[in-house]
């Protein structure tokens, strides 16, 4: 049964047990705490810990997921991967504990022919929490599970939280047994690989307190409300319906490591591993392939595109390793064309909208591939260099701060360096780059704690949430009285706020733009008797709560207090132009480059905004004057401007764009600018017609990424004001030259030609003479300890200047006997030192690259090279003559 088909058995079967059908969410999500989507229940947790009312009582979805904790592991064992799906069923305050052990019961041993999965009752086991006496009696009595099936196991095993105080309870999983080949007989206690886990009940009945780990914390209460949350493994039962050992065998994933295999010549699976229990290494690297780039195309397929940090780094970590696997298997051609359309054509059995955008996927993923191809040409120099370095100067080991910067700067991955330099006979200072990876963790969750500042406390949030939602009418006024229902400050509430302190404000009711959507906060003030605070950002820390950071200015502030807010209204209209704009903007882009053109990000402030979307290649000026065009007539024309509000499959049915990387909930806020040309979900504020956006002008055009470029403009007062500037930078430029502005181009254009030519005369003349200084160097050379030594310090000369030098003197003085140059520059007060042996020095054991360290210190810096020609430098420009000086004496010395 193909992984497609149980799927949509499963959906089907809960649907005519009475679930709403919920489309999976994005793998981006909205909780500030997940990287991505990394359970079936991550979408439901509001109606859970009872921050919302749920809109039915039961549901049912196969949910996208990502785990990123263990990416390393991936490949090394047939159980780790990164993304998966995760069939779930849930009730809230619907049906318990019978419900959910017969329905799943049913869905998996009923006949294929009746839509279940057909599975042999004779070969499932339950486990239960060791004093859930009611479910067992559920197993046993009403399913007829034989008692030696039904296994109590203690809370690391049986009973769920999530991992914070709130919801939990005892849970039920299913096991199915794969027989004696698998493992020694006995149930789940005795061997989890013969007897898999395929899903889990877990019934939501207790709340818990604080504590850590799985089992450290008290149970302090029932809920009002007991609920299902269940998950089974969509590639854990494939794997067992389709009669394979493990999901990378499965119908989605297979074809991608067919693939690489037949790519690099390859056999998977047919030999054994170095020791007991381990992989081929190229078994390893096969399923590293299979599993990333499957993972790769529903990460981009749902916005995510590569980048530094974040989601964005997760993406390129994973690109980069199945594209290195691919080259530790032999193949060295880009690889993800061949293998990026095997995944998508067996993923859109499931997600269509994966075949839908494949344009702009793969464009994404293969630039990436084309960036890491070049990195590691770069990086393999880099660390050649290293390693070169580290052999001359005697050493065994590369050092950790060398491996970092390969890794941190030229994203050169530490595995590939620890192999490289293994192939080089070298050893990685590997905890001293662990230590700086781990400072550079640090200062990263530093700055996001600064950036969080007073929004790191969530259960502060969700007590002020717990109060009621905030009434948001920022859609229909820029004032409104309202009440002070909570004031923060330092992540804690407090009582009062005092002028000059800066904290955060949370009312009943707020007219101010939280930040979302790529459109900032607005800014106004909040007034109340003998109170003044300037709002300076509005942020949702919670689903439902708008929260004010202030700024003290008349006070003190205290809780309860009646107060009028106050939204700046230049601020409001501005800001609405820049956000309609960035819509006429990103509708330009799709008229003129294609519908591919999709924006993946964006952000937008009064004035203000720019654009990130789906494109592999510069746009031409031609191209970017063709966009800003087509955005203006748009505002001039005067199009209607509407917001409507439906259901999201409604939205998608009448062409509305749901953004990459957005969240959208059951109802849908709809943007349209002059009907079908821009349609999107947005929940930002807009204008009512075109006209009131102003002038658009596009100010800049770069990449930011694989695949994706960015557009900036200003727009409205700012448009103008900008091209004010540049009209007053016109006119002086005009009046430097004595040109028209219409003549400007050429003349300017003829002045930098001439002066290309004169900079190429004077290089010419200044090498005639370099070359001229250098044939009386000969004159200076003396006899030190055999060897024929000539030292000589070149005021102002550049590096390159002496390196010329040295060559040519070098060359001049012959091989009949030892020849050691060294010769010393100092252009912009930079000491540089270049010294060459000839061959005769070299055989009696003199060496340019450890002459040169000597110099090099005297200066006050480093240096290094091979044993015929060595450069190095330091800060001490006086101390030229006491470097040559020293170079000397170690010749004296030797």
């Amino acid at each position: 049964m193909e992984t497609a088909e149980i799927r949509r058995r499963w959906l089907s079967f809960f649907e005519s047990k009475g679930h709403t059908v919920v489309p999976s969410a994005p793998l981006i999500h909205e909780d500030p705490n997940l990287l991505f989507v990394n359970a079936g229940m991550v979408p439901f947790k509001p109606y859970f810990l009872g921050q919302e009312t749920p809109p039915y009582p039961r549901a049912t979805s196969v949910q996208k997921c990502v785990r990123t904790g263990d990416i390393d592991e991936v490949g090394k064992t047939s159980r780790h991967g990164t993304f998966f799906q995760m069939n779930g069923n849930f009730s809230f305050g619907d049906y318990f504990k019978q419900g959910a052990i017969e329905m799943a019961w049913e869905l998996l041993t009923s006949s294929v022919d009746k839509g279940g999965y057909g599975l042999d009752p004779e070969r499932l086991w339950a486990t239960v929490y060791l004093d859930d006496d009611e479910a067992v009696d559920i197993w046993r009595e009403v399913i007829g599970l034989p008692e030696e099936r039904i296994v109590r196991r203690g809370m690391a095993d049986n009973f769920w939280s999530m991992g914070v105080p709130g919801p939990c309870g005892p849970c039920s999983e299913i096991f199915y047994d794969r027989g004696p080949a698998y493992g020694a007989e006995g149930g789940p206690a005795v061997d989890e690989d013969r007897y898999m886990e395929i899903w889990n009940l877990v019934f939501m009945q207790n709340e818990r307190g604080e504590g850590t780990g799985k089992a450290d914390f008290p149970i302090i209460g029932d809920l009002p409300k007991k609920s299902i949350d269940t998950g089974m493994g969509l590639e854990r039962i494939a794997s067992v319906l389709q009669g394979v050992d493990n999901m990378y065998e499965i119908d989605e994933v297979f074809p991608v490591l067919a693939k690489a295999a037949e790519m690099t010549g390859k056999e998977y699976g047919t030999r054994s591993g170095h020791a007991a229990g381990t992989s081929h290494p190229d078994d390893v690297h096969l399923r590293v392939v299979a599993d990333h780039v499957r993972s790769s195309l529903m990460l981009i397929g749902d916005g995510v595109t590569p980048g530094n940090e974040g989601r964005g780094y997760v993406l390129r970590r994973m690109l980069r390793r199945a594209v290195r696997a691919m080259r530790l298997l032999g193949y060295d051609d880009p690889a993800l064309p061949h293998l990026l359309p095997v995944s998508m054509e067996r993923m859109s059995q499931s997600y269509p909208e994966l075949r839908e955008n494949f344009d702009r996927i793969s464009a994404i993923a293969y630039a990436e591939e084309v960036a890491f191809r070049r990195t590691l040409a770069q990086g393999t120099t880099i660390l050649d260099n290293a390693v070169n370095a580290t052999k001359s100067a005697g050493g065994s080991t590369l050092s950790g701060s060398q491996a970092f910067t390969l890794h941190d700067t030229y994203g050169f991955p530490i595995d590939l360096t620890l192999e490289m330099a293994a192939e080089q006979g070298l050893e990685v200072d590997r905890e001293g780059f662990t230590r700086l990876m781990q400072e550079q963790r640090e200062r990263a969750k530093a700055d996001a704690r600064a950036k969080k500042a007073g929004h790191a406390n969530t259960e502060v949030w969700r007590d002020l949430r717990a109060l009621g939602a905030t009434d948001w009418i920022a859609y229909d006024t820029l004032t409104t009285e309202a009440t002070v229902i909570g004031l923060v400050r330092d992540g804690a509430q407090v009582a009062e706020l005092e002028p000059g302190q800066t904290g955060q404000v949370v009312l009943d009711r707020s007219c101010f733009y939280a930040e979302s959507g790529g459109q900032i906060a607005d800014e106004g003030v909040i007034t109340a008797d003998g109170v003044r605070m300037r709002v300076r950002d509005v942020q949702r820390p919670v689903k439902g709560l708008v929260v004010h950071t202030v700024e003290v200015i008349d006070g003190p502030v205290r809780v309860g207090e009646q107060a009028l807010a106050e939204v700046d209204p230049q601020w409001r209209v501005e800001a609405c132009q820049a956000h309609s704009g960035t819509h006429v903007v990103h509708a330009a882009l799709r008229e003129v480059l294609g519908p591919t053109a999709l924006q993946s990000g964006s952000y937008n402030k009064p004035g203000y905004l720019r654009l990130d979307f789906a494109w592999n290649q510069a746009l031409s000026p031609e191209t970017r004057s063709e966009i800003e065009e087509v955005a203006n007539l748009a505002v001039r024309d005067d199009l209607p401007v509407s917001a409507q509000w439906m259901s999201l499959p409604d939205a998608k049915a009448w062409g509305a764009l749901a953004l990459f990387g957005e969240t959208y909930g059951e109802d849908v806020r709809v943007i349209e600018i002059g009907g079908p040309w821009s349609r999107e979900l947005c929940g930002g504020t807009h204008v009512r017609r075109s006209s009131q956006v102003g002038t658009i002008t596009l100010t800049g055009e770069s990449s930011v990424g694989s695949g994706v470029r960015r557009v900036e403009a200003f727009v409205g007062m700012e448009a103008l004001r900008y091209l004010a500037r540049e009209r007053a930078i016109v006119h002086e430029l005009s009046g430097l030259v004595n040109a028209s502005s219409g003549e400007l181009t050429d003349r300017i254009g003829d002045m930098i030609t001439r002066l290309k030519d004169a900079e190429k005369e004077i290089a010419r003349l200044h090498r005639e003479q370099v070359l001229a200084a250098a044939g009386s160097l000969t004159d200076a050379a003396k006899d030190v300890a055999g060897t024929t030594f000539v030292g000589h310090h070149a005021a102002g000369a550049s590096a390159d200047d002496v390196r010329q030098m040295v060559l040519d003197t070098r060359g001049r003085l012959g091989e009949e006997r030892p020849v050691v140059v060294a010769v010393t520059g100092d252009a912009d007060d930079r000491p540089v030192i270049v010294i060459a042996t000839n061959q005769s020095a070299r055989d009696a054991g003199t060496k340019a690259g450890t002459l040169v360290k000597v110099a090099a210190k005297v200066l006050g810096g480093g240096g290094g090279g091979k044993p015929d020609i060595a450069q190095g430098g330091g800060q001490d420009a006086t101390a030229v003559n006491d470097a040559l000086k020293a170079v000397e004496e170690k010749l004296a010395g030797a």
